[in-house]
């Protein structure tokens, strides 16, 4: 067995690390309530509704491998204060934006200041603790980062009873203060950092690589936008081979190639892309849905997701000992069953009719998943990589959550908006007053249920027909989501049965793994 090692002030230590984890994962979250109060103050379409509630993980997702390789270098503390201190004008720049524009680019702004403080999180639980005591901090910061994500719509709802939308960015400032003053006291400056220069091109590459492909994804479903979106996908593309080719030339790469290509790393890498992306679309959806067609006030839609936070909670701590048990194999197989029974719960019970119970089992069951999930893939990268490039290990599981978060939401949400544009223009069309619809009219009506919304404020004649309509064009959307969804976790299934080792394996794999690393050094 593995000997344990801590950190003096080890829970004080911890505690400040789980805050600043917080800071970052309620961000993530506290849009997606506010999304039709927002849709309708700008009369947003659904794509832009979209990029609002993507923006953050996409700054998160874009920066944190090149960030967790300059916290490596130049001091984890450091980058840590850097980016909870920046997380403070950058929620405020949100809550005050003018426009659904200045809104997307101050979350995007917001995810890069998480960006220099998310990864150093993981790392420095991966330089301070090992052995069992490591899984254990490990399952604690999953858990409950999970939670305050899970928690972030509750927060929204409750402000938004009383305050306009912006106030839901204000939220975690307090929280951003306070972390940001514990960890100048209580982090300590420098554990096991490299001395390596930082690969700075191979850094913007992966930038313009993962920004390209996200936001390519976001702009499929308007025609209009067909140009700008293949211009996105070819930037991606072109930055992606770019990074491939710098990452095996350079001499002290960014992200280490043949790490990457082992196996309990990259299975668990895709592995946890896919089920945190599962509990970001579903709180991004589901909380459309609620508001929408089931007519939810905001902080009655916030409460229904508390299953999924209090699941995660209870769930994270068995699953370390699943891990420590019978392996990351079991654990991850188990939390995929978990969310693929949540995603078909929400298919085939979230109708226009829904008793909360049908709402509250699909985010228990999603909630459970993750909580199971989340500790296997965060374990296996750290694990799987010597200490001194835990901030790629950190990384990696930071992207698993952003990324995840990023490609799910968008694609689940391109989905969602071409299937409920392609429903309401089918019920224009087969209207018997379809030739009284003017084109303007007919654009407002499918850009997003928002947009209808306000379409019928201002043709209060029609309102009860456009609302129908809007609520039958946003369940085919969602429903074309959820198997999108399903479709996503079988395939993350697949790989994890087929091709991540068993317990026995997995140890000597790791095993294996350390020693090569010292070999190396």
């Amino acid at each position: 067995m593995e000997a344990s090692s801590k950190p003096k002030h080890a829970v004080g230590v911890l505690a400040t690390l789980i805050l600043v984890a917080a800071v970052a994962n309620l961000n993530l979250a506290v849009a997606n309530v506010a999304l039709p109060d927002i849709g309708r103050a700008f009369d947003a379409s659904q794509t832009s509704l979209n990029l609002v509630a993507v923006g953050y993980s996409l700054g998160l997702a874009t920066s944190v491998l090149y960030l967790g390789a300059v916290g490596d270098r130049y001091g984890r503390k450091t980058m840590l204060i850097l980016g909870t201190a920046l997380a403070i004008p950058a929620s405020i720049l949100a809550a005050f934006s003018p426009t659904i524009e200045f809104l997307f680019v101050a979350r995007v702004f917001g995810g890069l200041a998480a960006g220099m403080a998310f990864p150093t999180t993981l790392a420095l639980i991966t330089a301070l603790w090992s052995g069992p005591g490591r899984t254990r901090a490990i399952a604690l910061w999953s858990g409950l980062g999970g939670a305050f994500a899970a928690l972030g719509p509750l927060i929204s709802g409750a402000l938004l009873t009383k305050y306009e939308w912006g106030s839901v960015f204000i939220v975690t400032v307090p929280l951003a203060l306070v972390a940001l003053m514990l960890a100048i006291k209580l982090i300590p400056s420098h554990v096991n950092e490299t001395t390596d220069p930082v690969d700075h091109l191979g850094g913007m590459l992966s930038i313009l690589m993962v920004a390209g492909v996200v936001l390519a994804i976001n702009f499929v479903p308007p025609t209009y936008a067909v140009t700008t979106m293949l211009g996105l996908l070819a930037i991606g593309v072109a930055a992606g081979i770019g990074f491939y080719i710098r990452q095996r030339r350079a001499r002290n790469p960014l992200y280490d190639l043949d790490i990457a290509a082992r196996r309990i790393f990259w299975v668990a890498a895709v592995a946890g892309i896919i089920v945190f992306g599962t509990l970001m679309a579903a709180m991004f959806i589901g909380q459309q849905y609620l508001q929408n067609v089931l007519g939810y006030s905001t902080l009655d839609s916030g409460l229904a997701i508390l299953p999924a936070a209090v699941f995660l909670v209870l769930i994270a701590p068995l699953s370390a000992k699943l891990v420590e048990r019978r392996g990351a194999r079991v654990a991850l197989l188990v939390g995929y069953l978990f969310c693929l029974l949540g995603f078909i719960a929400m298919f085939t019970l979230w109708d226009e009719g829904a008793a909360y119970w049908k709402i509250g089992l699909g985010y228990a069951l999603i909630g459970a998943g993750v909580g199971f999930a989340g500790t296997p893939a965060s374990h296996s990268l750290t694990c799987s990589v010597p200490v001194r490039r835990a901030g790629m290990a950190s990384a990696t599981s930071d992207l698993q959550r952003d990324l995840g978060g990023a490609l799910m939401q968008s694609m689940l949400g391109s989905v969602l908006a071409a299937g409920y544009t392609a429903k309401f223009s089918g019920l224009i069309a087969s209207s018997p007053d379809a030739d009284k619809v003017s084109s303007n009219t007919r654009a407002e009506l499918e850009n997003s249920f928002s947009s209808a919304a306000n379409t019928a404020q201002s043709n209060p004649q029609y309102a009860d027909q456009i609302i129908a309509a809007a609520r039958e064009s946003f369940l085919q959307g969602d429903d074309w989501a959820y198997l999108a969804g399903m479709a996503a976790i079988l395939a993350g299934a697949i790989i994890v049965a087929t091709l991540f080792p068993k317990r026995g394996d997995e140890k000597r794999l790791l095993d294996e793994y350390a020693a090569a690393d010292q070999n190396r050094r």
